[in-house]
């Protein structure tokens, strides 16, 4: 039986966090834990995650900070970072079984396969440049879950109390050669992207890149949206 405490971070996020949570329920062979980091919501989330039966810890707001307060709230041996407009595909629990059960990965981490719950043109185009970003830069986002053992995830220092950015930080930490990508998908909404997928990942990439150049991710937020 596999230990493993899945930490989300919200805000605000009851319209989706049903479908992330339900996604989870069906997990065989692993005592499963669900920690929901609430930053402040004012739409009812705390209470609705715990009456679908996640642990709600408070933090202060900054995805960061949240899953740094999730993951120090657990013991569980193995974590799974998750976002709450995320939910995982029928078929994941094998995949993190079979992931965690070789011993040729206690010291790396993986990720899902990057997918949208859109069925437009643009929607496909985004799933395979992020599994360009994902396999050759090696940067998969947190839309794309992380999934370490505590072991690992002490060892590189956890995640950073950043506003944003901190996926990109706590996987360049890793490093590309330790990170695999899972067969199941992780399915985002992609409410953020309608209307304008061209633009809406113009200003991620422009993120990026301010980052990589030195820009405080504190300031990036405002631009980010």
């Amino acid at each position: 039986m596999l230990r493993l405490a899945v930490v989300i971070p919200a805000l605000n996020a009851a319209a989706t966090l049903p479908a992330t949570l339900a996604a989870l329920v069906s997990a065989d062979a692993i005592e499963r834990e669900m920690v929901v980091v609430d930053g402040g919501s004012d739409d009812g989330t705390p209470a609705l995650a715990e009456t679908l039966g996640a642990r709600v810890i408070a933090a202060s707001k900054g995805r960061g900070g949240q899953l740094a307060a999730g993951a120090a709230a657990t013991e569980a041996p193995w974590l799974l970072f998750l976002h709450a407009d995320t939910r995982l595909q029928a078929g994941w629990s094998g995949d993190v079984l079979a992931f965690a059960g070789d011993a040729a990965n206690r010291d790396k981490a993986a990720v899902f396969r990057f997918a949208l719950d859109d069925r437009a043109d643009g929607a496909r185009r985004l799933e395979r440049l992020v599994a360009w970003r994902t396999r050759v830069l090696g940067l998969p986002y947190g839309d794309q879950g992380l999934l370490i053992s505590r072991a690992l995830y002490d060892d590189i220092g956890g995640f950073r109390a950043l506003p944003l950015m901190e996926d990109v930080d706590i996987v360049r930490r890793l490093g590309r050669t330790r990170l695999l990508t899972l067969p199941s998908a992780a399915v985002t909404s992609a409410k953020r992207y309608q209307g304008s997928y061209f633009w809406r990942s113009a200003r991620n990439v422009t993120c990026l890149c301010l980052y990589f150049v030195g820009v405080p991710p504190r300031w990036l937020v405002r631009l980010y949206g």
